[in-house]
């Protein structure tokens, strides 16, 4: 299927390492124009090396997305130089250990400026551009925790939990300028770092909660990455026009449908 990428710039932030690695590698045999951020010098430089071995078109963009200057300065570049950004992938994101009694006020506020707030600043920096065009995909990658958290982690959870209703809000915001806008929620993905816990987990016989959420998936695995980055270059191609403001889930079916 053509995806209609070919020529189409695409920035994904956090696309250094993991997830957002994968998905810049996708897009980019899609035939895009891939922008792989990092936040320091040379982080992106792997990424970038690995996808234009493969014959694709890569380059890295640094910027501290986490600051208001920082996103500027990093927008600002790409704008002088692409003249403007097609398909946004708001990828960067962390899941952090805490607990209700135990998290501070700063790190609430912290992981919404990493889980909320850095996509917004790029949404505001390079949806004008898109609108002007007539054209473009914002999608922001999300999790089934927002669906269903644990008492864990609430402070991830809660601002995991502001995308779906973020994604309709600019779905509405953005109608008739051929922006669409979609969350992609994925369950747990076997990346390199997810895969090493659970073994090792095993490997001491204890079963941490990564371990223990595999009971849950009727297919009995985690999700690859590749599956991951392949919804997300299908809803940024040109035959997913008519999906917008959706939150496609990729975990194996474990969400509650009920609630999804």
């Amino acid at each position: 299927m053509d995806l209609g990428l070919e020529g189409r710039v695409a920035l994904v932030t956090g696309s250094h390492r993991g997830t957002g690695a994968g998905i810049a590698e996708q897009l980019a045999s899609e035939g895009a124009t891939v922008l792989v951020h990092g936040f320091e010098e040379g982080q992106p430089d792997e990424v970038v090396a690995r996808i234009r071995a493969g014959g694709a078109d890569a380059h890295p963009v640094v910027g501290d997305i986490l600051r208001d200057d920082g996103a500027r300065a990093l927008a600002d570049r790409v704008l002088r130089e692409y003249e403007r950004v097609d398909v946004l992938v708001n990828n960067y994101g962390v899941a952090e250990r805490g607990r209700w009694q135990d998290d501070t006020t700063d790190e609430w506020i912290e992981i919404y400026h990493k889980n909320v707030l850095s996509g917004v600043r790029m949404v505001r920096a390079f949806a004008p551009a898109m609108r002007e065009h007539g054209w473009g995909r914002i999608i922001w990658l999300g999790t089934i925790g927002s669906v269903r958290p644990n008492a864990r982690m609430p402070h991830y959870y809660a601002s995991k939990g502001a995308l779906p209703t973020l994604c309709v809000s600019l779905a509405k915001e953005l109608a008739g300028s051929g922006i669409t806008v979609n969350l992609v929620s994925p369950g747990l993905i076997a990346t390199a770092e997810v895969v090493a816990q659970v073994e090792r987990a095993r490997a001491e016989g204890r079963e941490d909660g990564w371990a223990a959420a595999l009971r849950d998936s009727p297919i009995g695995r985690m999700a690859e990455v590749r599956e991951v980055a392949s919804l997300v270059a299908f809803v940024a191609g040109e035959p997913a026009g008519a999906i917008n403001g959706a939150n496609l889930r990729v975990d194996g079916g474990a969400a509650d449908c009920a609630v999804a």
